[in-house]
């Protein structure tokens, strides 16, 4: 593959600010942030581009984890567990993602989008308030086996793994949009990790073009993390509605043949 150009790196840094900045908030940066890998580097094989972009997501998730935390301060008795069983699942579909298709996913990822949009949507109360459904071990177990089966896939695929990590914590445990982003963002970095714990010793990550999308996706995911605590749950369910919708969009289109 010849090296990428500075135009080429530019719209790739872009992407990956605008990646940076939905990941913290609520989710699926991946879904931007891989597709601009696809048309910036046409040559690249498919792991080149998992495993520069899972590179460039882990400054992100790191920095948002971190200012989530300081601003949050959700409980790691919970976060810790289901990030380490994340890291776990990750490896292990990382693993699997290196002999399958990717194209095999997108109906999956497009069928779990309209399902969690459309329950978010007909739930308008969803995420507003703190309602914990299970208390003690049953909590941190559904947690990480939550953890567990969305970190196998971000290890596998990964676009939208924030996404339905932040419904699942929602939608399951009964946090709120703001809790389930703080948690999701610490799954979401051990899942970035156990990928790389893969593809790095392979030489599949990019460099140059990853620290590039490195230093702009911990750019958006800082400012994103900020905007999200400052603007609260009610602005974090508004972005999840309509980024989720711009998703379905995007992989329907895909399909469709309408777009790459």
């Amino acid at each position: 593959m010849t090296d990428p150009t500075v135009t080429t790196l530019a719209f790739l840094g872009a992407a990956a600010f605008v990646a940076g900045w939905i990941d913290a908030v609520v989710g699926g940066g991946g879904l931007v942030q891989l597709p601009a890998l696809l048309v910036g580097l046409p040559g690249a094989s498919p792991a080149q581009l998992l495993a520069t972009n899972k590179f460039g997501s882990i400054f992100g998730t790191a920095t948002s984890s971190v200012t989530f935390y300081r601003r949050v301060r959700p409980d790691l008795r919970t976060a810790l567990p289901m990030a380490a069983v994340a890291y776990v699942g990750s490896i292990g579909g990382a693993f699997i993602g290196l002999h399958i298709p990717k194209s095999a996913f997108n109906p999956i990822i497009l069928v779990l989008l309209v399902v969690v949009g459309a329950y978010t949507l007909l739930k308008p109360d969803l995420g507003t308030e703190s309602l914990r459904r299970f208390h003690g071990a049953r909590h941190t177990a559904l947690a990480m086996v939550t953890g567990f089966v969305v970190g196998g896939y971000d290890g596998a695929l990964g676009p939208g793994t924030g996404s339905f990590l932040v419904f699942a914590l929602v939608g399951l445990l009964g946090y709120t949009f703001l809790e389930a982003s703080a948690k999701a963002k610490i799954a979401n970095f051990a899942t970035n990790l156990g990928a790389l714990t893969v593809f790095a010793p392979m030489g599949l990550v990019l460099l140059k073009v990853g620290l590039v999308i490195a230093a702009t996706n911990l750019l958006g995911g800082y400012v994103g993390a900020r905007t999200a605590v400052a603007r609260g749950s009610g602005f974090v369910r508004i972005v999840f509605v309509v980024v989720v919708g711009a998703f379905v969009v995007k992989i329907s289109g895909s399909l469709l043949g309408w777009w790459p």
